[in-house]
């Protein structure tokens, strides 16, 4: 590996890390290239610099392009096309109309909080964004509200939830590596959560989303056209076909927690219950709630998927591209270096925990990555701490894992697309509002720690 003279191996290449994010930035916003290119030519300067095999570079770029859009490209797709249906057969209408009559103009950037944090404790960040996207879009349409003073909250209930609250993958996934209570930890990071994902939404949100200005576009005109149709689904109707996959995954967990290992039942609703199954069951039910009983033909509908389908494509690539520069990250070492330089402090375990989840997501752009190897660097060190809390340990990595999202996180990459924003837009947006979240929920952990 080649190194900065007077810095170590693991300076340098943090350092190395640090050149490729800033050059990232620059490529994209002041020079205009292509996000998909640049994020290939960082990845392959990194790999270089942290003297990674030529081949390797390009199988680790290649196998987290695969790892990421493996797990949800197909998800998103399935999302895009219920997302279509639900916008052409009136349905965000619908829901769009029965919030504003119920709440008003003036509160529903707390609705879009409350409806993000709640779907956003059963489902992925990506799910539940192409799932309510819609409903954001017509709202903004309707009310010629700013599209951010809308979309903020609900990113901002969608992301605290992913990062900090059981059963998502990553807080499970220390509370096995801390021994923690999970009942504690579900309790803790609600009481933390709430107020966390408040301050970061319909307070720091909606003022960024007055300042920063963007115009539907992009997906949102996919997602905000109306087809002629003989009539528009029920509020009810509706509200169960968007939620029919959460309630699907809602099931799934609760069936791991109460039924054992290995009974057949268990299995079939593991199975009907996981992401990809329970999209694909909800847009083949919104075929018939959104479609056929809205009076379409199939070749209407056929032409609906298809129409929805070609503008995700490019969001896909560059979120692919973005897994692959965080691969290409992890395999050369910068999660390793950031460890050592962990592993000598001193400090107290909570604010350790945060610390270190905190400088992994900087520099792999995963929360779930983040929090898991911050729970295995500290947990020795967190076991020798006598009066440790394990479960705010938990929540404390969590919220650290939530900072300064940037660009070699897929999030980043949704939230900019969907939201027809700039790469500066999104940095001076997305990346505030969960930097102040992350933030926020130490500070919150930190009290409860000394209450409890």
């Amino acid at each position: 590996m080649t190194t900065i003279p007077g810095l170590s191996h693991d300076a340098s290449l943090l350092v190395f890390a640090l050149i490729a994010v800033v050059g990232l930035i620059l490529l994209i916003a002041r020079f205009k290239l292509n996000a998909f290119v640049a994020l290939i030519l960082a990845s392959l300067f990194v790999g270089l610099c942290a003297g990674m095999g030529l081949l390797e570079i390009v199988s680790s770029f290649q196998e987290g392009v695969g790892a990421l859009l493996g797990s949800i490209a197909i998800v998103i797709g399935l999302g895009t096309i219920l997302g279509k249906m639900l916008a052409e057969s009136g349905g965000a209408e619908v829901v769009a109309n029965t919030l504003l009559e119920a709440l008003g103009e003036r509160r529903v950037h707390w609705t879009m909080l409350a409806v993000g944090f709640v779907v956003g404790i059963t489902v992925w960040f990506s799910v539940g964004l192409v799932l309510l996207i819609p409903i954001v879009f017509t709202i903004a349409k309707s009310t010629r509200t700013p599209l951010l003073v809308l979309g903020l909250p609900l990113v901002a209930g969608l992301s605290v939830t992913h990062s900090l609250v059981p059963p998502h993958p990553g807080p499970m996934a220390a509370i096995a590596r801390l021994e923690a209570d999970a009942g504690k930890t579900i309790l803790y990071s609600l009481i933390i959560g709430l107020p966390t994902a408040v301050i970061a939404g319909p307070l720091v949100g909606t003022f960024l989303g007055r300042k920063v200005l963007v115009t539907l576009g992009g997906m949102s005109e996919q997602l905000t056209q109306k087809a002629d149709r003989k009539n528009s689904p029920g509020f009810a109707l509706t509200l169960f076909t968007i939620l029919l996959p959460v309630l699907l995954m809602l099931m799934a967990t609760v069936a791991d927690v109460t039924m054992p290992k290995g009974q057949r039942l268990r299995e079939w609703i593991d199975f009907t219950g996981s992401p990809l199954v329970a999209m694909l069951v909800a847009v083949l039910f919104s075929f018939y709630s959104f479609g056929w009983a809205r009076g379409f033909e199939a070749k209407q509908i056929l032409k609906f998927t298809e129409d929805c389908l070609g503008p995700v494509a490019g969001v896909l690539l560059v979120v692919g591209a973005g897994g692959g520069f965080s691969r290409v990250l992890v395999a050369g070492g910068v999660g390793k270096a950031i460890a050592g330089f962990a592993q000598g402090a001193e400090t107290s375990p909570l604010v350790l925990g945060w610390l270190v989840a905190m400088l992994i997501r900087v520099a792999t752009g995963s929360a779930t990555v983040a929090i898991t190897t911050a729970a295995g660097i500290i947990a020795e060190y967190a076991h020798s701490k006598t009066g440790t809390n394990m479960e705010l340990l938990v929540v404390a990595m969590g919220g650290g894992s939530l900072i300064l999202s940037h660009l070699n996180d897929g999030g980043f990459w949704f939230v900019k697309e969907y939201f027809n924003l700039t790469v500066t837009q999104t940095l001076k947006t997305w990346t505030v509002i969960v930097t102040v979240a992350s933030v926020v929920a130490l500070l919150l952990t930190l009290l409860l720690n000394k209450l409890v």
